[in-house]
């Protein structure tokens, strides 16, 4: 059975609903970030980073939201919640699902920071022009690839709801 470490107040929210969706059974772990836990030595194995979420499934391991995501959705097709490898259509998800650790939550830091970037030198843009993008690709919607729920969709939502928090 997967374990997945995780904390309140954390991205760990984008694993854990990735999970439910899923169906799968897995064993969650408390790791109180705001104790510590994340530094402790037995953690540090799991992810010598020291960061939530982290997923062990047998030997392996990894973390980062977006990694477990890709895994799991991979893992278990039978969820439904990405194209499967050669589909035409896995190219889009996988920039959605890539999007937010790399453009939606900068934005985010970005805004609630009221940092004015240079958006030329950001590699990511600026917050306007990552959420003028998300817009409008969500205008095809109700989702990010139309009609089709996905970890993308829990990427980016989980962000979001990071952000009105």
């Amino acid at each position: 059975m997967m374990k997945l470490y995780w904390s309140p107040r954390s991205r760990s929210f984008t694993a854990l609903w990735l999970m439910e969706e899923t169906g799968v059974p897995y064993e969650r772990v408390l790791t109180d970030i705001s104790t510590g836990a994340q530094r402790s030595l037995e953690f540090l194995t799991v992810n010598p980073m020291g960061k939530v979420p982290a997923l062990q499934d047998g030997e392996a391991t990894m973390a980062e939201a977006a990694a477990i995501c890709t895994y799991v959705a991979e893992r278990y097709p039978e969820a439904n919640l990405a194209p499967p490898l050669g589909d035409i259509h896995r190219a889009k998800y996988l920039y959605w699902l890539f999007f937010a650790p790399s453009c939606i939550e900068p934005a985010i830091a970005q805004l609630a920071a009221k940092f004015e970037m240079n958006s030329v030198a950001a590699g990511w843009g600026d917050a306007k022009r990552v959420f003028d993008v998300l817009e409008a690709a969500l205008e095809e919607g109700p989702w990010i690839l139309g009609e089709k729920f996905s970890a993308a969709v829990i990427a980016i939502g989980s962000s979001l709801s990071f952000a009105v928090r």
